[in-house]
């Protein structure tokens, strides 16, 4: 009879109350971002494989469970609520897209499930604040202000703007003019263009007939290596600068011969800069696995240490509110050589920006 007993109690109990905690994800694993959202989650994974293999968090083994939302913002939605509700995950974990993640949040609320890393730096997710979300890279505004404020540097004042239609890309375009205005300087040409389906064949005239120096491309994974490649056979050799969202090797493989000399803004160090601890560590975990670690898996490993951490720190019977606690506990975390710190009324993580061009080997060099 007690044997019974037990057996209905785990089956009626909720999946992160059992021997492994459970852990959802919605990302673009199909679709225009999919090259970066797989080398984000394979980051991931090589923390989460290395835990486990240490016998994971007080015994029980992470398990991620990822769905394909094809870049949808209101399949994101609906994968959100299958995921918190249905598979009863304890958290969410490194969700693609603005739209996407502005579409998840209130599932999150009505639930009280945290979202820890999502990929994207959207601004809406740091002010105001939102309960449920813990950010780990810096955001969009920060990185295209920097782009803008490079550039002046460099001299070069006739700069072009082709930015997205969607969350993303009004948020981005935000930075971008905060920029301009440190800078002193007004864009040579302000373009918004679909953020599925842009229409090059207006696009590219619009900015090829401004003769700009340079064109800061705020978009996702294929839509702006298309573009890139329809300015360089329209003679452009205008210097092309884009966002973090497209750091990974995916990224350059789809650009091809195009790829050298862009541009791509980053929010963590070179991911062959072995002074930064966390570098290393991710490094030597990827070779055992004969993987070369790029910029989009340095996001994804450094996102599951704090996920990590959080889990830790929640305890031996994790709970959806002890995890909500235990990361507003989190004060000076050490990622190796990078801190990250929230609070209630902080849940920002790192400000890092910096910026890489791709060689004609094919890598970023910073």
């Amino acid at each position: 009879m007690k044997r019974i007993i037990v057996t209905l109690v785990a089956a009626l109990a909720p999946a992160w109350a059992l021997s492994q905690i459970l852990i959802g994800q919605t990302a673009g694993f199909s679709g225009t971002v999919a090259a970066g959202v797989k080398e984000t989650t394979e980051g991931a994974k090589l923390y989460l494989d290395a835990v486990n293999a240490r016998g994971g968090i007080n015994g029980q083994k992470i398990e991620l469970l990822s769905l394909d939302d094809k870049f949808n913002p209101k399949l994101a939605g609906e994968n959100a609520k299958i995921l918190i509700e249905q598979k009863n995950v304890l958290a969410l974990f490194l969700t693609r897209g603005t739209p996407h993640n502005e579409a998840i949040v209130p599932t999150l609320d009505a639930n009280d499930v945290v979202l820890v890393g999502p990929s994207t730096g959207a601004m809406v997710l740091h002010q105001p604040i939102k309960r449920h979300v813990f950010n780990v890279r810096a955001t969009y505004q920060r990185e295209a202000e920097k782009a803008i404020t490079h550039l002046h540097t460099l001299s070069i004042t006739r700069i072009a703007v082709v930015y997205a239609d969607d969350s993303f890309g009004t948020d981005a375009l935000e930075g971008a003019n905060k920029g301009f205005a440190k800078a002193g300087i007004e864009p040579a040409v302000v373009i918004k263009a679909d953020r599925s389906k842009p229409d090059y064949k207006t696009i590219i005239p619009a900015i090829t007939g401004k003769d700009p120096q340079a064109v800061v491309w705020l978009g996702s994974g294929n839509t702006v290596a298309d573009g890139i490649k329809a300015l360089r056979v329209a003679k452009s050799a205008a210097q092309v600068v884009t966002l973090s969202n497209n750091a990974s090797t995916g990224f350059i493989k789809s650009l091809g011969p195009d790829a050298r000399g862009v541009i791509v803004t980053q929010v963590f160090p070179s991911e062959r800069s072995v002074a930064y601890p966390v570098v290393k560590e991710a490094m030597g975990l990827a070779k055992e696995k004969n993987l070369e670690l790029s910029p989009a898996m340095l996001e994804g490993y450094a996102s599951a240490k704090v996920l990590v951490e959080g889990l830790r720190r929640a305890g031996p019977n994790p709970t959806r509110a002890k995890l909500v606690a235990a990361l507003e506990s989190m004060k000076k975390f050490d990622l190796g050589g990078l801190e990250v710190s929230y609070g209630p009324d902080d849940h920002t993580g790192l400000d890092f920006a910096d910026l890489s061009i791709i060689g004609a080997d094919g890598k970023f060099k910073r």
